[in-house]
């Protein structure tokens, strides 16, 4: 006979969405000050639980602290390259992250890259599980379909300093960054992404399947990418800007 694992409780379904609907407004709450948002939200919930809970949905506080981004000790961490750099063009940074996404009865995670200069989305990719896979996956897209970028930058999770990760970044001699521990503001611009991808999508409609969820993500991404007006960019979409402005 074999252990079946229990699955996760309605109860816990439900905390971790509302985890996330604060961590939007919060993003630099750890489990102790989370707990006490939840208990004043009526949810009665142990420091523990909550601390389990936004480790499986892979957030971390912003605040240097000892809850932080998931990392292998055995993987290598490269410098962050993008202090001070004048962002010129297309194509001279893209950086990516990964959400959590509830849906009804269950949950997913999503995979983002963006172009810094263009505020564009050149791949997504959803899985089940904070494997590395599903990053690779979307990075090989993302080459495949834009060519390579100068820089990539992305947090020290696991998924980013694997080998494999790293393997297709430097077979395409694309200089590494990484953000410093606790430093929220070093990936802004895929930070404002789920913002407004999960209170313009996510939060507004109950979604019951994956096939629904992905329909969604690719019609919202779209939209994102050739009609969405961004103040920084002459109110003007991504797609645009994108375009005139990439890397020779």
């Amino acid at each position: 006979m074999y252990y079946k694992p229990k699955g996760l409780s309605e109860l816990d379904l439900v905390l971790m969405k509302a985890i996330d609907e604060q961590y939007l407004k919060t993003p630099y709450y750890g489990r102790r000050r989370m707990r006490h948002a939840l208990k004043k939200r009526g949810y009665q919930v142990s420091e523990k639980k909550v601390r389990r809970l936004m480790q499986l949905m892979g957030l971390r506080a912003i605040a240097p602290g000892p809850f932080t981004s998931t990392k292998a000790l055995e993987h290598k961490v490269f410098p962050y390259l993008l202090r001070d750099l004048k962002i010129t063009r297309s194509n001279q940074v893209w950086s990516s992250d990964i959400t959590y996404i509830p849906i009804m009865g269950n949950f997913m995670y999503l995979c983002a890259i963006i172009d810094w200069y263009s505020h564009k989305v050149v791949a997504w990719s959803l899985s089940t599980t904070l494997d590395a896979e599903f990053c690779v996956s979307c990075l090989e897209r993302a080459i495949a379909r834009y060519g390579a970028p100068e820089i990539f930058n992305s947090d020290q999770g696991s998924q980013f300093t694997s080998e494999e990760f790293i393997k297709i970044l430097e077979k395409n001699k694309i200089r590494i960054s990484m953000d410093g521990r606790g430093r929220f503001l070093d990936n802004i611009f895929i930070e404002r992404l789920w913002r407004s991808l999960k209170y313009e999508l996510i939060y507004i409609q109950e979604v019951v399947s994956v096939s629904e969820l992905r329909k969604g993500l690719m019609t919202w991404f779209e939209s994102y990418n050739k009609e969405r007006f961004h103040q920084a960019l002459g109110y003007q979409p991504p797609d645009d800007i994108y375009e005139l402005n990439k890397a020779a």
